[in-house]
């Protein structure tokens, strides 16, 4: 889905943001964004990485 944006849609995307939030909150809002989407990639890490250990402790 998020592929089919292209450039054109990003723009138009950040100008409505800049409407909603305004300049002053953008940047707070994309710190949050930014820790939320590290802690997810951080947790799936460590999912896949358990799953694996558990996988070849069952083969062994």
């Amino acid at each position: 889905m998020l592929q089919n944006i292209g450039i054109p849609g990003l723009v138009i995307m950040l100008v409505i943001a800049l409407i909603i939030f305004g300049p002053s909150k953008l940047p707070e809002i994309g710190r949050a964004f930014g820790s939320t989407l590290r802690e997810f990639k951080n947790s799936a890490k460590d999912l896949m990485s358990s799953d694996e250990k558990e996988e070849r402790a069952d083969q062994k």
